[in-house]
């Protein structure tokens, strides 16, 4: 029995924090504490060290193992009378390490609070029970360890989950079969860079968040919203398995016992592309009462997988069938909020379930081709666009024409990521073409080239000099909308402007009505007071 137990500390993972209930006595010493880290004495602490450091140098050396290889190819090291002696070295260290491990589990197993940790682990996974899952929440610890609480397959069919969810394709180019044939042939070499480029840097460059070093670097940080989370909110930590396998990290804090209204509201947050819920931005909801639902991207924290789109739509799939079918709540009690890249999943949510209540997109853009080729040389603008076309196209317009319920989009004035140009130059901020775009596709007929260009004078902040030239009246305008949507209930794109002669009046409220909130707006409260779609 003795050495199963040893075993199971052996193989056991890395335990951070005690979190203690409510409703449990606090333990002698630790008065006025919610939680406390878990404190591994000296045998454990000094070779959880040693293997920490291993850990870090392999990552280390994997990212720069090019570098390595063609160093030790110039030296003449990559040779059979080199790698013998090589290959006994790194057994040897291998051994060493092993035995490291060895000593790491004899020192969780003479901890008293390691074992009963380990103890509710396995009584967890032999019977997931809710007494048990409770038992369990009360420790932070390696989420890969941590038993599945739902799955894709619970609420949908299992055969077609093997491509993933639907995404919108960009549409091909249409050739005859020679020339298709032909023009395969010629572009092969651009398909494989591609492909290199995409799974190497490329989705590294635009999800700096999947990288293992910079995790590292901000675990502690991470620990600590994780604490404040379930120790201050009461946080529920949930392991969702999406329709590729992945496991998704995700945070709920439950709301709906409390008074106020807001509470019967869930908000699933979508973070920013280096952004995780632990300290993202799920405190905006909290603070206004709001039930929260947050989640990393696959490959962030406790998630696995790699951050490309399909995944990043499977992952937001099961994030919001786990709303509905495990938490209970409706779509229409359900609002998406995302802060920049994380406008990509919450696009492609209301796409996908028309039913959700509304979406606020904060510091978001239209399309990431403008901004992948801000940063990258003009003489590789073929190979950009065709790897973003094909590997990483978040193309975030073309999903949000596809909702007809409300949207309330933020823009940031002095925003470095998504301008083309500078944060100087507010107008190529990617937000404003994000927000014509909604507008064209929602109201065509008002959308003229005068409206455009008057839109582009307010996205210039020249918020009186429209008011004053344009002569709007605002009033007018809401009645004028509020009754065409009363009289026909018909779904975007909208004719209103068609037969109307005060053309200019309508044009106004357009952008002057449109719920672009500077910097200082509580999108969540916006969306209680919004009336008509935008």
């Amino acid at each position: 029995m003795a050495g199963w137990l040893w075993l199971r500390c052996l193989f056991g993972p890395s335990l951070h924090r005690i979190h203690r209930p409510p409703q449990q006595p606090r333990p002698e010493g630790r008065a006025g504490r919610r939680g406390w880290d878990y404190l591994p004495r000296s045998l454990e602490r000094h070779t959880d060290n040693i293997l920490g450091w291993a850990s870090a140098l392999w990552s280390l050396s994997y990212y720069s193992s090019p570098l390595i290889l063609c160093y030790l190819y110039r030296k003449g090291y990559i040779c059979s009378s080199k790698l013998v002696p090589v290959s006994q070295y790194v057994g040897t260290v291998l051994v060493c390490l092993l035995g490291v491990a060895c000593l790491r589990g004899w020192g969780r197993w003479r901890n008293p609070e390691y074992l009963q940790f380990v103890s509710i682990l396995e009584e967890t996974r032999r019977n997931h029970t809710p007494n048990n899952k409770k038992k369990l929440a009360s420790y932070d610890f390696d989420f890969s360890h941590w038993p599945a609480d739902f799955s894709w397959k619970e609420v949908s069919n299992p055969k077609f989950s093997k491509g993933g969810v639907s995404l919108l394709k960009p549409e091909p180019k249409h050739r005859g079969a020679t020339d298709s044939l032909l023009n395969s042939v010629r572009t092969l070499p651009c398909h494989i860079i591609s492909y290199l480029v995409a799974h190497s840097f490329g989705r590294r460059m635009l999800y700096p968040g999947s990288v293992g070093l910079l995790q590292k670097a901000m675990r502690p940080m991470l620990q600590q919203g994780q604490a404040r989370l379930i120790e201050e909110y009461d946080g529920q930590r949930n392991k969702l398995i999406s329709c590729d396998g992945n496991e998704i990290d995700a945070m709920f804090v439950d709301r709906r016992g409390e008074r106020g209204p807001n509470g019967k509201t869930l908000v699933i947050c979508c973070e920013g592309n280096a952004g995780f819920y632990e300290v993202g931005c799920m405190n905006t909801p909290l603070d206004g009462g709001y039930s929260v639902l947050g989640w990393n991207h696959p490959g962030f924290a406790g998630s696995t997988g790699v951050p490309f789109p399909q995944n990043e739509a499977n992952a937001m799939d099961v994030v919001v069938q786990f709303a509905v079918h495990k938490l209970g709540f409706q779509l229409n009690d359900i609002v998406v909020y995302a802060w920049s890249i994380g406008g990509f999943t919450a696009s492609w949510a209301v796409m996908s379930y028309p039913e959700i209540r509304a979406l606020v997109l904060d510091a978001s853009f239209d399309d990431l081709l403008p901004l992948a080729l801000k940063v990258m040389p003009e003489s590789w603008r073929p190979l950009v666009t065709h790897t973003v076309r094909q590997y990483m196209n978040l193309n975030n317009a073309e999903q949000l024409c596809r909702y007809q319920g409300p949207v309330l989009l933020i823009r940031r004035t002095k925003d470095e990521i998504i301008t083309t140009t500078g944060p100087e130059d507010i107008m190529s901020n990617r937000g404003n073409d994000l927000l014509l775009r909604l507008l064209q596709h929602r109201y065509p007929k008002v959308m003229t080239e005068d409206s455009l260009r008057a839109t582009c004078e307010l996205c210039s902040s020249l918020l009186e000099s429209v008011y004053i030239g344009y002569e709007v009246d605002d009033d007018w305008c809401m009645s004028v909308l509020q009754s065409y949507q009363t009289d026909r209930e018909t779904p975007f794109p909208w004719s209103v402007g068609k037969y109307t002669e005060q053309h200019l009046h309508i044009r106004s409220f357009n952008f002057l009505r449109v719920f672009i909130w500077l910097q200082s707006a509580s999108p969540l409260d916006a969306t209680k007071s919004y009336t008509p779609h935008l």
